[in-house]
C-alpha cells in the first residue's frame, strides 16, 4: 500500500523522482525566468553546518510546488546559529543555490556559514566589520554565505552569476560566496 502525504505525493513517487535526478543533465541557466522554468520537476538542496554539526539533504520542490514541511526544515537548519532564532527563508534563494550547485557538477554539500541573521546578530557583526550591510538580506531570509571544499570561490561565484537570480558576493580572502535572491548584482573579488 502506497502512503500518500498531505501534499499528494507518494513516498515511492518521490523516491523514483529523486533517482531520476541522477541521470538528468543540468541545464545552464542564463536568466532568472529561464532558470525557474528550466529547473525541472525536482529541486534538491544539500548543506551542512560546521557551527551546529547538522546537515540537510532534501528535495524541496516537486512538480512545480514547494513542499511546505520541507521548507520548515530548511528554515530551521538555516537559523541564526548564534541565538537559534528562525525565520521564514525565501525559497527563491534555495533555487539559486540549487541551480549553482548543479551547474558546478558536484556531489559535495555546501557548507553553510550564514543563513538567516537576526537584527541583533547583524548589528554585532557590523560593529566588528565594515563588510556587513546595515539592511542585509540575511535578515530578510534571502541570503546565504556558502563554501565548497572541491570548488574555488571563483568557480562558485561564476556558477551563481550564471543563474542571474540575485546578488553574488565573492569573498576570496574569507573563502566563501554570498548568494541571495535580491536584485541581480555582483561585488567582491
Amino acid at each position: 500500500m502506497a502512503i500518500i502525504s498531505s501534499n499528494g505525493f507518494t513516498r515511492r513517487g518521490l523516491l523514483g523522482a529523486f533517482a531520476a535526478t541522477a541521470i538528468v543533465a543540468a541545464p545552464a541557466f542564463t536568466a532568472t525566468a529561464g532558470y525557474l522554468k528550466g529547473a525541472g520537476d525536482i529541486r534538491r538542496i544539500r548543506m551542512y553546518s560546521g557551527r551546529t554539526g547538522e546537515s540537510i539533504d532534501t528535495i524541496y520542490w516537486v512538480e512545480g510546488e514547494y513542499i511546505p514541511e520541507v521548507l520548515k526544515e530548511i528554515n530551521h537548519f538555516m537559523r541564526d546559529w548564534r541565538n537559534s532564532k528562525t525565520f521564514r527563508m525565501d525559497p527563491r534563494n534555495f533555487d539559486v543555490m540549487a541551480a549553482a550547485h548543479r551547474l558546478m557538477d558536484v556531489n559535495e554539500p555546501y557548507m553553510l556559514l550564514s543563513g538567516y541573521r537576526s537584527p541583533e546578530t547583524n548589528a554585532m557583526l557590523r560593529s566588528k566589520s565594515g563588510g556587513v550591510a546595515k539592511n542585509s538580506l540575511h535578515m530578510k531570509g534571502q541570503a546565504a554565505d556558502l563554501r565548497l571544499k572541491s570548488r574555488s570561490v571563483g568557480q562558485m561565484a561564476r556558477a551563481a552569476k550564471t543563474c542571474s537570480g540575485g546578488g553574488v558576493g565573492t569573498y576570496s580572502r574569507s573563502n566563501f560566496v554570498h548568494m541571495d535572491c535580491g536584485p541581480v548584482r555582483t561585488w567582491g573579488g
